[in-house]
């Protein structure tokens, strides 16, 4: 028996994983606008936060085929969905849908899955960093640009923040080979390549390549040429001791279950908080560029969910204009200029030079 999930337009918002780290942090930003209902493995660790917002808390385990039923108006995944049940509930409901959980390959499936069953509600794949909201500043950049030839993202993770077990799957990723595009073609890159040092705020990083999503979206929905993410850690020795493990062959013949727990341990101690810091340089395609340096003080998880937060919006089309029909990427928002407001008004600091 399949999952139930019906549009109700009067109905909460069901944020799947909505007391995780993300998910309680983006029940906190949309329950001033909306009724919620969050699911979890585990509904009695969200009953205070459910209670502390207002919120509906129920089970629902992705893990589990017992099937789950609701009737919400929207349907935000803050959690991994590796078997698509809660897209594809959403897409049977004609639910409007955000999604800000899926690395490359499964943002490519579900594209997949959508153009297999069209959905006949919006369908919004905001998985590029941090939930959607590097490439909506790189849409915003290339706007005032006249258009993007390439974008360039440097992170810096910072090890002191709070952090989820999803929140560091990428490093189950470093030992598969992805594709980019650059000068307009495409070709395999090793992750950890292109290592070198970048500004980010003030902090010279150490970064090097990572797979996400957007490398794969903004050629398409862009133009760009040229579309390269890196990621480097607060602790710069963080970023060597990966760099040299990937000399060893680790994260080759480290994959799969048996080292998944030493793989993510290298990165998992959550902390008490820290902040989100990263840079995204677009390169204009009648010359001319843009640099901006994004500085969220509440962390990586809070951008996170302020991305999604900015989904919902836009799936319900309560931005100001018309919600998008069928698939769509962050990076495709009717008002680019929108963006960087938005953000400075929910306290993130954007510093465009």
């Amino acid at each position: 028996m399949d999952d139930d999930i019906q549009l109700d337009a009067t109905g909460p918002v069901l944020v799947v994983g909505g007391y995780g780290t993300v998910g309680g942090d983006l029940t906190r930003l949309a329950a001033p606008t909306w009724p919620l209902l969050l699911t979890g493995r585990t509904p009695a660790r969200g009953q205070a936060l459910a209670d502390e917002v207002g919120a509906a808390v129920r089970r629902w385990d992705l893990s589990d085929p017992e099937p789950f039923e609701a009737k919400v108006r929207a349907v935000i995944s803050t959690v991994n969905d590796p078997d698509d049940r809660v897209l594809r509930a959403a897409i049977r409901g004609g639910v409007p849908y955000v999604d800000i959980t899926r690395w490359t390959a499964r943002l490519q499936r579900a594209t997949a899955v959508a153009a297999v069953t069209p959905p006949t509600a919006p369908v919004l794949l905001s998985s590029s960093w941090m939930g959607g909201v590097t490439a909506l500043v790189a849409a915003a950049l290339a706007a005032e640009l006249g258009g993007a030839s390439a974008v360039e993202t440097a992170i810096r993770y910072d090890l002191k923040d709070r952090a989820g077990t999803d929140s560091v799957e990428f490093m189950d990723r470093l030992g598969l080979d992805y594709e980019v595009t650059e000068n307009g073609e495409r070709h395999m890159v090793m992750p950890l390549s292109g290592a070198g040092n970048v500004d980010i705020g003030g902090h010279r990083t150490k970064v090097a390549r990572i797979d996400t999503p957007e490398q794969f979206t903004l050629p398409l929905t862009l133009g760009v040429d040229t579309a390269i993410t890196r990621i480097g850690f607060s602790a710069n020795s963080s970023t060597s001791t990966l760099l040299a493990l990937k000399k060893t062959g680790f994260f080759r013949w480290g994959r799969g279950d048996r080292f998944e727990s030493t793989r993510r341990s290298m990165l998992y101690s959550p902390g008490e908080g820290g902040s989100a810091l990263l840079r995204i340089d677009v390169r204009g395609r009648s010359g001319g560029r843009r640099t901006a340096v994004l500085d969220d003080p509440a962390g990586q998880a809070h951008l996170t969910a302020l991305g999604g937060l900015l989904g919902l919006r836009r799936v319900l089309g309560e931005d100001g204009h018309a919600a998008p029909r069928g698939v769509a990427f962050p990076e495709l928002t009717p008002a680019p200029q929108d963006v960087v407001p938005a953000l400075e008004k929910a306290g993130v600091k954007v510093t465009v030079s």
